[in-house]
């Protein structure tokens, strides 16, 4: 059967960002089938290019120059290297931006207004323009001319007041997430309300500015301790691997290691009682409903841990899968990509690499029937494609590129 071309097949995306947040939306699109052209400093590119080691390794086993954090987030992209803060380098941006549907940038507030980079310069030369903007704290408010970044905002925006173990146990006090989950969730709110503009745009023709903060997302993204927050005026408190709202849905230790069960309702507690060998805690006034779970947590707790504790952890995990009740294992990475299911969905791929031979990649968790996300090529070279480019697009002679390039 024919597949449909990628969804956003004949989209042109500007991309100038760098480190996380902003290549992680058009990592997005690309993958989505955007033409996304990244424009880097000439010489030395995305800040993350240097954020090493590790870096890729060639066929001989010896480090290339590129990064794994850039590989992260660059894939499916064409690079262009570029001084924007040269008059000719921001005229060959502005061309670019007038050909293009999408611009997604992460500069300072104001910061490519003297380069007639921002918004308002370029919807005159360019109406259907969709312009995103990416910063720590957004373009107005008091904090708008602050720098952002990911480990500042998870303490911001409450996140880090959450995460880790409570403050009366060893090893309390506050953490940070592993990954730069602010960065990330920006990146995603981001790349759905690009995706909504290009949709409101083919109803009236015009585009607009997008203001997405990252303390914005980190506190949309707390969800449920929210609006426990709101509805009970109750500041929520770190819990370690505990749920605020759930009981038992926590770590538990076997006799040989650790495990999760995570009960999401009454049935499955009668359940993973019985798999125990406790039945009689699921008829237990004190901890026969979930609110009264929560309520006695103090004692529950430790009459399920004893228990959990006579038991090796995958009979539990077999056991507690054959009863319908959720469980799991704490997968270090490699076991991750060991797991027979993350490989049957081929979340490890291989893109061929100009000087390492071959590139992993973390595939797209996106999977269409009809259209598929597309891996065309790993996270480029610096300047890899400038010569393309400005050819291609802007009808520049080699001359011309030549002169461009050398400054």
């Amino acid at each position: 059967m024919s597949q449909r071309p990628a969804p956003l097949t004949g989209i042109r995306v500007l991309d100038l960002t760098r480190v996380l947040a902003g290549p992680w939306c058009t990592q997005n699109l690309a993958d989505l089938g955007a033409e996304v052209i990244k424009i880097e400093r000439p010489g030395s590119g995305d800040d993350t290019r240097a954020w090493g080691p590790p870096y890729l390794k060639d066929g001989e086993g010896v480090d290339t120059t590129e990064a794994a954090y850039y590989l992260s987030a660059n894939r499916n992209k064409y690079s262009v290297a570029l001084d924007i803060a040269s008059p000719r380098g921001a005229e060959v941006v502005r061309q670019l931006a007038r050909q293009s549907d999408i611009l997604v940038e992460n500069f300072k507030v104001g910061g490519l207004r003297k380069y007639g980079l921002d918004y308002e310069s370029l919807k005159a030369e360019n109406p259907g323009l969709i312009y995103c903007s990416i910063t720590g704290f957004g373009q107005t408010g008091p904090y708008a001319s602050r720098p952002g970044y990911d480990f500042m905002i998870q303490g911001m925006g409450g996140l880090m007041s959450l995460t880790g173990e409570r403050d009366d146990l060893p090893g309390g006090g506050p953490q940070k997430a592993g990954v730069a989950v602010a960065d990330l969730m920006t990146g995603m709110y981001s790349t759905v309300g690009i995706l909504a503009a290009l949709h409101e745009r083919g109803r009236s023709g015009l585009g607009q500015h997008i203001d997405m903060a990252l303390l914005d997302c980190q506190v949309a993204m707390m969800a449920n301790q929210n609006l426990n927050y709101m509805t009970s005026g109750k500041v929520p408190q770190r819990a370690g691997n505990a749920h605020q709202n759930l009981v038992p849905y926590q770590v538990f230790a076997a006799n040989d290691g650790h495990l999760i069960v995570a009960v999401g309702n009454d049935s499955q507690f009668r359940n993973y009682c019985r798999v125990i060998g406790t039945p009689e805690l699921a008829e237990d006034l004190r901890f026969s409903t979930n609110p009264q779970r929560v309520q006695n947590r103090e004692t529950l707790v430790p009459l399920l841990a004893d228990r959990m504790a006579t038991g090796k952890r995958d009979h539990w995990l077999a056991e507690l899968e054959a009863a319908g009740v959720p469980a799991g294992p704490i997968n270090t990475l490699d076991q991750v990509y060991e797991d027979p299911h993350v490989q049957f969905r081929q979340m490890r791929r291989e893109l061929p690499h100009p000087t390492a031979g071959a590139a992993p990649i973390a595939a797209s968790p996106l999977k269409f029937s009809d259209s598929p996300v597309q891996y065309q090529r790993p996270a480029p070279l610096l300047g890899q494609h400038t010569q393309q480019v400005l050819s291609e697009k802007l009808g520049l002679s080699d001359a011309e590129i030549q002169a461009l390039m050398a400054g």
